[in-house]
Parts: C-alpha cells; structure tokens; sequence
C-alpha cells in the first residue's frame, strides 16, 4: 500500500495531501520516517489509528502553542499572513473519516446482474 496513493475507500480524499512546497530539510527525515512508520503497519487498522491520533495531537500542539504565539500582532502582519495562507493551501486541516465511511465498508457488495 503506497501512501501517495488516494485512499480506495474515497477516491476523493488523498492519503498525503500535495504540499506546497518542500518541506525544510530538517522537516523532510522526520516526515519520512512517519510514512515509513505508517508503511510498516498498512496492514493494522488500530496501530495506524493510534498514529492519526499522535499526529492529531501533534497538530494541534502546534497550533495552540508555537503557532498562535507566532501570529502577527497587527492587522497589516495578519492579513499578510492569511494571504499567504490562502495562496499556499490554505489551513493545514487533518481530515477524519466519517462513520458514513465506516458504514460503507460494511454493508453488503450488491450482487452483479447476469
């Protein structure tokens, strides 16, 4: 199972999302090993749901603490930022599946018409 791929259970909704740019050379190792780890465990939903959620929580760690601290203090720097935000991608939004999703996946194959 490669992660590049879209997820086959909803063709719109992609495993990793394109980014914007490359990522910082610092940023770039630990990235890859969160894929590699994420590769090693394609076959264990609870260990890959255990990952989302440290990731999630990493998220928004950044979020509430470096990141909103790091916000400009002045209407100019902020509406910068947001354009550059919007320019780049928008808010780096983590996406959940839906129980619709889960619903999916356990109702029945319709039987094919002969």
């Amino acid at each position: 199972m490669s992660l590049s791929r879209t997820h086959p259970i909803d063709d719109s909704t992609p495993l990793s999302p394109p980014s914007p740019a490359p990522a910082a050379p610092d940023l770039q190792q630990p990235l890859d090993a969160l894929l590699r780890i994420a590769e090693q465990r394609a076959q264990e939903p609870e260990a890959l749901l255990d990952l989302l959620r440290r990731i999630e929580h990493l998220h928004r760690s950044i979020q509430d603490g470096p990141f909103r601290s790091s916000l400009p203090s002045d209407r100019n720097g902020l509406f910068t930022l947001l354009a550059e935000m919007e320019s780049s991608g928008g808010w780096p939004y983590i996406p959940r599946l839906q129980l619709r999703t889960f619903m999916d996946l356990l109702a029945p194959e319709p039987e094919p018409e002969p």
